[in-house]
């Protein structure tokens, strides 16, 4: 099994005197056949949604056990252990982690009323998917579900030509600075050039945000009034000369916009990129 070090520098900081120390992480990848049961290998999510059944068929079990509703626990059982093997299907090398022999002792206790028995069986069983969430959870959400832009474009709509993502999120910062430092010069005509690609700039990233989302809505949550809003008033601030109002709402821009789609999604994609083998 693949195993991937990350070494987290972590500076203490309660004296002029402490020193920086190491500590290092070790996280567990999970199986390369996993892979296929997410997206885009598999359109319709047939891992995750095998995870909310489970969760579900542990829960209902749990209930009709104490309710001591044999024929409804039995449905559900049937249920629970049905999605439960099909991990080592999909999964094969973790078809020898799983713990059927539970499931078997759950069927016995559950045909013979022994509700207690049952419930320490269950409970058994929880721990051992909740051993495997401690293992993998973390780097499968990481691998599988985190955002990808290596193979995202943005098209441009002024040339049609389509430019890598990094290089477009790079483009922005620029004239983002530019903005900043000819508004603060007071180079007028310089800032309201760089404003006005930055917007355009903005646009044409805003569109392929339906790489992933579907719904306008999600664009509208980044790219929608926060942005086009701020960027207003730092365009009246420059033609108004009023240098205090460009650079306020520069940065209620910055903060509002770029540091939250970057919390959302740059920290992720990074952390992809890094449990990803080459």
């Amino acid at each position: 099994m693949m195993r991937l070090l990350l070494v987290l520098a972590i500076v203490a900081g309660q004296s002029l005197l402490a020193a920086e120390q190491e500590k290092t992480l070790t996280l567990q990848l999970p199986p390369a056949s996993l892979e296929k049961w997410y997206r885009p290998a598999n359109k319709h999510d047939v891992w995750l949604h095998t995870m909310f059944r489970l969760r579900r068929e542990m829960q209902a079990v749990s209930e009709y056990s104490a309710l001591e509703d044999q024929a409804r626990l039995e449905k559900w059982l049937g249920k629970l252990e049905k999605d439960y093997l099909s991990i080592g299907r999909m999964v094969p090398e973790w078809r020898d982690e799983l713990e059927t022999e539970l499931l078997d002792r759950m069927r016995v206790l559950a045909r013979a009323g022994d509700w207690q028995g049952l419930a320490r069986a269950q409970r058994k069983l929880g721990k051992s998917c909740q051993s495997c969430h401690s293992e993998y959870k973390l780097t499968a959400a990481l691998r599988y579900r985190a955002p990808d832009f290596a193979s995202v474009k943005v098209e441009s709509e002024e040339t049609m030509d389509e430019e890598d993502y990094r290089r477009v999120m790079s483009r922005l910062s620029l004239l983002l600075n530019r903005v900043k430092i000819a508004g603060e010069d007071g180079r007028q005509s310089a800032a309201l050039d760089a404003l006005e690609e930055l917007q355009q700039r903005l646009a044409d990233l805003g569109n392929s945000c339906a790489a992933c989302h579907k719904h306008e809505t999600a664009r509208q949550a980044i790219l929608g009034e926060a942005a086009t809003g701020s960027l207003a008033h730092v365009r009246k601030g420059l033609e108004a000369g009023n240098r205090k109002q460009a650079g306020r709402y520069l940065g209620e821009f910055a903060v509002g916009v770029c540091a939250d789609c970057h919390a959302i999604h740059r920290l992720q994609a990074g952390m992809r990129r890094m449990l990803t083998p080459d």
